[in-house]
């Protein structure tokens, strides 16, 4: 098992103004998921690729363990990569699609034999060994890929996108059967994704990157309940955190403007914000929002639409103030809550994240 640590990593493409990857400090732990996530162009293949030596760095160093690997050729860094097109030959069976490692590097047929048959029974794949992987489902594929992967004992394992082709119900199985995988073994890893859903399920730790740039590195959990920044609140969370314009309104509150009035703070959040005395984006999550019927004076805003998803409705509301936002909120369905609805809106004190509104930072993270 591997530590693998990015130190000051910078990648520059030519004829591109701004590096791919800026300045990249970064730790995947001895057995540990590391979800790199993030839009695409945000750096996080080009990290990918640096690490298994497929492109080289422009600055900085990678190392595993203590060994630096930047100047090794991709085949001398003992690592295992898994594509989201399978990369398999179709030619051969699954047996010798996970064997064809062992094969290559020359492994006795009887050591190979043994390592097959672990990697084809780990994966429930010994009922299929002899057939060809031609007509074979996309989940079965993509477990015969991580098959191969794993069968030649890896320091790092790279995940590149690997259920970007499946469809709904295999990439829950899959994601699933990943996780399980990667701890019974306890292989490095690092998997690269645009999708949080992807990442949260599977990784221990999620490396959020924009624009070639680390944004926060943490676990699934604590990136939700903590963001580093709006970029952070905004990926991490479906539907994505509400960000409306407010300001200190002093004994433990913040004034948001679409609603025209105060919301009550934590004592931490509401200190740090009245001693900074700034303008402020206040974070909302959908999900932390409650609402409840009202009229006149005493409501906060209108509901314009409703999508009822059995256990869950999804609401847009129309602040009263004139303020030109929507504000979406979940709420457990189904619901007697209709459009034209006049409601009042509350959230509890520990749940209003609180960000500077010039450099969009979290007013708990320090300057």
């Amino acid at each position: 098992m591997t530590v693998v640590r990015f130190e000051a990593v910078t990648k520059r493409y030519p004829g591109v103004d701004m590096p791919a990857v800026a300045d990249l400090n970064l730790v995947c732990g001895d057995g540990e998921m590391l979800a790199l996530l993030g839009p695409s162009g945000c750096g996080k293949s080009s990290t990918l690729k640096m690490a298994a030596g497929l492109e080289e760095l422009s600055e900085g160093e990678i190392r595993f363990d203590d060994e630096p690997v930047s100047r090794l050729d991709p085949g001398a860094r003992n690592i295992a990569m898994v594509f989201e097109d399978y990369s398999l030959y179709p030619r051969m069976t699954v047996r010798e699609n996970i064997a064809f490692p062992l094969a290559a590097r020359g492994v006795d047929r009887e050591t190979a034999k043994g390592r097959v048959d672990d990697a084809l029974a780990l994966l429930g794949l010994t009922g299929m060994a002899d057939r060809p992987v031609t007509g074979l489902s996309g989940g079965a594929m993509q477990r015969i890929s991580i098959g191969r992967a794993l069968v030649r004992d890896p320091r790092l394992i790279l995940f590149d996108e690997p259920l970007s082709h499946l469809d709904g119900d295999q990439r829950v199985q899959l994601r699933t059967e990943i996780k399980r995988l990667q701890k019974t073994r306890g292989v490095t890893s690092i998997l690269v994704t645009h999708d949080q859903t992807e990442a949260t399920a599977m990784a221990d730790r999620i490396a959020v990157m924009r624009h070639g740039v680390l944004q926060q590195v943490d676990t699934p959990e604590a990136m939700y309940e903590r963001p580093a920044n709006v970029f952070v609140a905004n990926f991490i969370g479906e539907p994505p955190m509400n960000m409306l314009a407010g300001r200190p309104a002093g004994a433990g509150a913040v004034h948001v403007e679409a609603f025209g009035r105060a919301f009550a703070v934590s004592p931490l959040r509401a200190s740090i914000a009245n001693a900074r005395g700034q303008d402020l984006i206040i974070g909302m999550r959908p999900e932390h929002l409650a609402i409840a019927r009202a009229e006149g004076a005493t409501a906060d805003a209108v509901v314009s639409y409703r999508e009822s998803r059995g256990d869950a409705d999804s609401l847009v509301l129309e602040p009263r103030t004139g303020a030109d936002v929507d504000i979406l909120v979940e709420i457990a369905g189904p619901s007697d809550i209709r459009p034209g609805d006049l409601v009042s809106v509350s959230i509890a004190p520990e749940r209003v994240h609180l960000f500077d509104r010039v450099s969009e930072r979290n007013v708990e993270q320090r300057p």
